[in-house]
This record gives structure tokens, C-alpha cells and sequence, in this order.
């Protein structure tokens, strides 16, 4: 049987308003009234009844995190980092996996308002004109983290993509190389399309390389894709000397299909990947990278949405966060 607070003021012979004013912190109780109340939540268990507390607030102190992917190293970092900054501001969270289909993570958006969240985290690859509608019609504050509103109408945290890429590229062109390919991930999502594709060509264009469209292969941030954009790369009459790869699954199917091939790295082929996971470590050699602030990205995100939801008064909705490359041994 659920106990209510009926149940806890009849029991301490006061009123319901009292245990309503012990439970919620009010100073204005008599020490001894509330050490009597306090005795009797303890002894029968109570619990107060979040929906309702809600309802009278009109706040839940929950706020929906719409991810794409759980099970990704790189969400899962951007998702503790929400996940610690939410706690500490008493906020709860749910956790919805869109697994990046448009239509599921509309659903899921009406899904959260439903149950009258606070406001949403969201993050996506490709956000559409129709996701952006959506959001403004929102009745709750939306951050984006790690995924680019390209009008940049919603609040949003990210670091500087085309830069880091172009960061990446620069670095081999120092290094001598000039058959430099670009494993991207899909290009309907607007950071590789837009930032990162740019960056590459960027960087090649400001040395005088000519691009090669046959050096740019899109694949899926999976490793297989990994695996089989190496094998595209190795049917070329040309020798490709450096790649650099959009995310670190993709990074490790390249080392691995080079490494197959009979590549050496850094002797052979030189690799710069992206993200900066775990997975950057666990494979030999270890993978010079692009550091993004993953736990950061997550943390900063939810921070602003705090910011939101209480009204504060926030200077900059569109958050830059810092960037720099790691060298390991995939590189010489």
C-alpha cells in the first residue's frame, strides 16, 4: 500500500500542511514537531509523490537527454558529463535512444514534453529544418550537445569542428605528406558536410595540394566502414600516405585494414582520428587524435540548460569549447 501524506499526519497528529513543510525544508516548524514527523516518515516509509509535487510547482526537476547512440563510447562520455552536472543541481534524468532516426527522435522529443520535463538535452548528426521548428515550438528549453543547428537558432555546446580539421590535415602537410585522405562520417549530418569536409579542404587548398575527391569517403562511425574505406583507398592507383579519420571506430577499421595490408604505421601510413575516446588507446599503436572535450561538452550543456530553466541571464547560447591534438604513435 503506498503511504500518503495523510497517512504520515494523521499518524503525528498534524496537520498535512506541516509534514508538507518538513519535507520541502520550510524553517518555520517547531524542532520538536519536526523530529516527530521526520520519526514517522522514517517508520512507515513514506516517500513524497514527485508527480504530485510537480503538478503544484509546475516543475518536475527532470530533464529529457535524447541520445543517438548509448552503446558509443563518444555519447556515453558527452552523457556523464550531463548526467554529473544534473546531479548536482538536483535535477533527474531520462534517457531516451534514438538510435539517429529523424522520425524516432521527433517522437521522443514529444515523448519527454509529455511527461513534462524541465527542458532536453538533444543530440543528434543531422538536425533538420523540421527538428528546428520543433524545438522553437518547445515549451521547455533544448541544448544541443555536440550537434550544430546550422542557423544557429537553438542554444547549442561544440567545439570548433572545421578548425580541428583543418588542425589535423596541417599537421601531415608539415609532416611532408601530400596524398592526405579524409574518412568523414555520414554527410547528411551538417558537422561533416559543412565543418569538418571543409577543414580538409581548407587546409590542402592553403598548402596548394589539389583535392582529390577520391581521397573523401563517407562512411557510418562504424568500424566496418573503417575496414572497407581502407580497402577503397588501397584500390587507387595512388599511394595514400596519411589519413584522418572522423571518429575513432572508423579509425581503428583503417589501422586494422592497413595493418592487414601489410601497412606499418607510422612508417607506412600515418593515421589522425577524432574524439579522443578510450578507443584511441586500446588499439597499437596508439592513435594521435583530436581532443575533444567529450565529459566537457556534456557538462557545459547542461549547465546552460540550467541556466534556462531558471531564467538566468546567459550571454552567449552558441558555447565554443577548446580544442588541441594529441600525438601518439600512429604519427611520427
Amino acid at each position: 500500500m503506498n503511504i500518503t501524506i495523510y497517512d504520515v499526519a494523521r499518524e503525528a497528529n498534524v496537520s498535512m500542511a506541516t509534514v508538507s513543510r518538513v519535507v520541502n525544508g520550510n524553517p518555520n516548524v517547531k524542532p520538536a514537531t519536526r523530529k516527530k514527523v521526520l520519526e514517522v516518515i522514517e517508520r512507515l516509509g513514506y516517500r513524497p509523490n514527485a508527480v504530485a509535487r510537480g503538478l503544484a510547482s509546475k516543475k518536475t526537476t527532470t530533464v529529457g537527454v535524447i541520445i543517438p547512440d548509448i552503446s558509443n563510447i563518444f555519447f556515453a562520455e558527452l552523457a556523464r558529463g550531463i548526467e554529473d552536472i544534473a546531479t548536482m543541481y538536483k535535477y533527474n534524468i531520462i534517457l531516451s535512444n534514438s538510435d539517429q532516426n529523424k522520425e524516432k527522435e521527433l517522437h521522443l522529443l514529444n515523448t519527454m514534453l509529455g511527461k513534462q520535463v524541465d527542458g532536453i538535452v538533444f543530440m543528434g548528426g543531422n538536425i533538420t529544418e523540421e527538428h528546428v521548428e520543433e524545438f522553437k515550438r518547445s515549451s521547455v528549453p533544448i541544448v544541443l550537445a555536440g550537434s550544430v543547428d546550422e542557423q544557429q537558432q537553438i542554444p547549442s555546446v561544440n567545439i570548433d569542428y572545421r578548425q580541428a580539421t583543418y588542425d589535423a590535415v596541417t599537421m601531415f602537410i608539415e609532416k611532408g605528406h601530400k596524398e592526405i585522405a579524409f574518412i568523414s562520417g555520414p554527410f547528411h549530418d551538417v558537422i561533416n558536410r559543412e565543418l569538418k569536409l571543409a577543414g580538409y579542404k581548407d587546409a590542402l587548398e592553403n598548402a596548394g595540394i589539389t583535392v582529390n575527391d577520391q581521397y573523401i569517403i563517407e562512411g557510418d562511425y562504424t568500424y566496418d566502414s573503417g575496414l572497407e574505406a581502407w580497402q577503397r583507398l588501397s584500390e587507387l592507383p595512388t599511394n595514400v600516405t596519411a589519413v584522418y579519420s572522423s571518429n575513432d571506430e572508423m579509425s581503428l577499421g583503417v589501422v586494422h585494414g592497413a595493418q592487414d595490408a601489410g601497412k606499418v604505421l607510422p612508417t607506412d601510413l600515418e593515421v589522425i582520428t577524432s574524439d579522443n575516446t578510450k578507443l584511441a588507446m586500446m588499439v597499437r599503436p596508439q592513435l594521435t587524435s583530436v581532443v575533444q572535450p567529450l565529459y566537457d561538452i556534456g557538462a557545459v550543456a547542461m549547465r546552460l540548460l540550467t541556466k534556462y530553466m531558471s531564467k538566468e541571464s546567459v550571454e552567449e547560447q552558441t558555447v565554443i569549447l577548446p580544442h588541441r591534438i594529441e600525438e601518439r604513435d600512429s604519427t611520427k
